[in-house]
């Protein structure tokens, strides 16, 4: 980027660090600080290679360094990927979840490869701008238009496929996104400095058979993996979902068809084994899973706000890199939610499995104890609810609204918009419509203050329970203010730190 441009990213303790080819980026390189992975790009000049801020090779000079937010732009300023670091194998940036403007809109979008899907007027639509403004505004803020971030996601899509499955390049390319052979071919080059047969030599996983994938999805650390593995545990269908022996399985419903997702906790990263009934779905089969985990949080920017209230440091101790669980399917939120309502997380986990027992499709190949996957909106618009009956109802006219288009449920949606929305269905208020955009938007700063067990736990730390209280004491939490909810859902779990479990 010029020495005129500048770049504000989120750096540790919420505070802005301003990207300019500036000492702060300079600093961040020098220090190979893994904090900043994925948050911008360092691009050689001397060498045309861009890699991760953590990269271990030797530091450049200044006057050779560049800066761009996004691969993508690096891309498209003519650097190709390091050979050493794999900088298209980090962490996402924090910023598309603090962000709610249109660009970290899109990204999220894009991630889940609706440009591939749809086309740029498929993404444009969905988020309610022409193409040519939204084309304008992701080139002003990353650096790269919609097209040029969609190339960038496939072409790591394709590096995953070729290094981890015997598959033929014929069929990654199809299954990546690409319109012919040549243009995998020729990109591949491009981007990554090596053609598809030397990539494939160079492999790092252990081949999967056909359909079948396995991932390392990485996360900054700290990350609370227990926690949000306990947090997914509590709540988990069965037949949609399994737990056992440390792992974490469930189903998926993707826009070409089905998978399986089995994931456990590393050091560094989540180790996933996704099987796919299309390889087309992986790109949004694994943005997806990085939601459910939160894993493009920002520990430490997250930590520094929270543990300095004193009320709340002890359980941020006790909790490091707390993480929010996201969503891999907007409707089962918002049903699960709806359900949740009032209730115990055992009951409305009861009832969502009698829908799910009742309506949910089979996979036609079942692993372990994952068998069905999660009613469609249509299935749940036609069928009777079990339940009192205006809850039941509440959740047919959120199916209806889903099935007719009237409610779009995905992750690109405004968060004020979207809470709009749900509250103009009967029986839905302020608890639900926070709930699903926490979830489903990976919204950071939503407090559930009349949330039952969340003020019971700001209780047990001596934080004032009453919801006027609470929200007013929790005002210094922001922007972090659904992290720390978590906190507080599992002190009312767990108990206080240092005292009895509960």
């Amino acid at each position: 980027m010029s020495d005129s441009r500048q770049y504000r990213l989120p750096g540790p303790g919420n505070i802005e660090v301003v990207l300019v080819g500036t000492e702060e980026a300079l600093r961040a390189v020098a220090a190979r600080d893994a904090r900043f992975d994925g948050t911008f790009i360092h691009a050689v000049r001397s060498t045309g290679i861009y890699c991760r801020p953590s990269c271990p090779a030797r530091t450049p000079k200044r006057d050779n360094s560049e800066f761009y937010p996004t691969a993508a732009a690096a891309q498209a300023a003519g650097y190709r990927a390091c050979r050493r670091c794999l900088p298209d194998a980090v962490p996402g940036s924090p910023e598309w979840d603090l962000r709610a403007d249109l660009a970290g809109r899109a990204m999220r979008l894009i991630g889940d490869g609706l440009v591939d899907r749809c086309g740029v007027r498929g993404l444009a639509d969905a988020l309610g701008y022409s193409e040519r403004h939204l084309t304008r505004v992701l080139t002003a803020e990353l650096g790269a238009g919609p097209l040029g971030l969609a190339r960038a996601n496939r072409a790591h899509s394709a590096r995953v496929l070729i290094e981890t499955t015997d598959l033929p390049f014929s069929d990654i390319a199809f299954a990546a996104g690409f319109a012919s052979l040549r243009q995998f071919n020729d990109t591949i080059r491009e981007i990554f400095g090596r053609t598809p047969t030397d990539l494939r030599g160079q492999r790092r996983g252990t081949p999967g058979g056909a359909g079948t994938v396995p991932l390392r999805l990485p996360f900054r650390t700290p990350c609370d993996t227990d926690g949000v593995l306990r947090f997914l545990r509590r709540r988990a269908l069965g037949g949609v979902e399994e737990c056992r022996d440390g792992s974490y399985a469930r189903s998926l419903r993707l826009p070409h068809g089905t998978a399986v997702a089995t994931l456990r906790p590393a050091e560094t990263h989540f180790s996933c084994t996704l099987r796919l009934s299309d390889l087309r779905d992986l790109g949004s089969a694994v943005a997806r899973l990085r939601r459910l985990l939160d894993l493009d949080a920002d520990p430490v920017a997250v930590g520094e706000v929270l543990g300095a209230d004193p009320l709340l440091r002890g359980a941020v101790a006790r909790s490091p890199g707390v993480r929010v669980p996201g969503a891999v399917d907007g409707l089962e939120i918002a049903v699960r939610a709806v359900l949740g309502q009032q209730v115990s997380v055992a009951s409305a986990r009861a009832t969502a499995e009698r829908l799910v027992g009742e309506l949910g499709d089979e996979l036609t190949h079942p692993e372990g104890g994952v068998t069905r996957l999660f009613p469609t909106a249509e299935a749940l618009a036609e069928h009777a609810v079990p339940g009192p009956r205006r809850r039941a109802e509440t959740v047919r006219d959120l199916a209806v609204a889903v099935a007719e288009g009237r409610l779009a449920l995905h992750p690109g949606r405004d968060e004020a918009e979207l809470r709009s929305d749900l509250e103009r269905l009967r029986g839905v208020g302020p608890w639900t419509s926070g709930y699903v955009a926490m979830r489903v938007l990976g919204a950071p700063d939503v407090l559930l203050s009349d949330d039952f067990a969340l003020r019971r736990g700001a209780g047990l730390l001596g934080i004032p329970e009453e919801p006027t209280a609470l929200h007013a004491h929790a005002q210094r939490w922001s922007p972090w203010r659904s992290y720390a909810g978590v906190l507080l859902w599992e002190t009312a779990s767990s108990g206080p730190p240092g005292g009895p479990t509960a």
